[in-house]
């Protein structure tokens, strides 16, 4: 039963987050399997190529179904982001990869024992949607990056 409740709250999110645009056309500008990230990746990029304010509204309309409205996480769904040595260690490059590409249940890597779906279930996302969100992820992250790094990823 509660396999249905996800799905079909996958579903409705993935049919609502359709509706609410996201068509903007960019360029591909990243590579590789992000299922590789799930140590942490390359914490040397401080600067920010997304837009937060931007981000946020995306988030709030694909993200927010599994990782909370305010990033705290929703038990058994999706990780909370506000407290992620994982967002904190890995560079914004790589967690827009891996949001593109997501993370199936059956990784060992995730937690959860939920699919985290490419784009959060939203395909019309673009790369420049991703980068926002990821710069919206970021600036709600609440870890100083002390170094310490977890297996667990969003």
């Amino acid at each position: 039963m509660r396999k249905y409740f996800i799905i079909l709250l996958l579903a409705i999110v993935a049919l609502t987050a359709a509706c609410g645009g996201g068509d903007d056309e960019a360029t591909d500008t990243t590579s590789g399997d992000s299922s590789t990230q799930a140590d942490g990746g390359d914490s040397g990029d401080s600067s920010s190529s997304g837009d937060v304010a931007a981000g946020e509204e995306v988030f709030a309309g694909t993200c927010a179904a599994c990782h909370g409205a305010d990033g705290t996480g929703v038990q058994g769904l999706g990780k909370s982001f506000v407290d992620s040595q994982f967002v904190a260690d890995t560079s914004e490059a790589d967690l827009v990869a891996f949001v593109k590409t997501g993370r199936p249940a059956s990784d060992p890597a995730n937690t959860t024992g939920v699919d985290m779906p490419p784009k959060g279930g939203n395909p019309s996302l673009s790369d420049e949607d991703l980068a926002d969100v990821v710069a919206y992820i970021k600036s709600i992250n609440d870890v100083s990056g002390s170094g310490e790094t977890t297996t667990s990823a969003p």
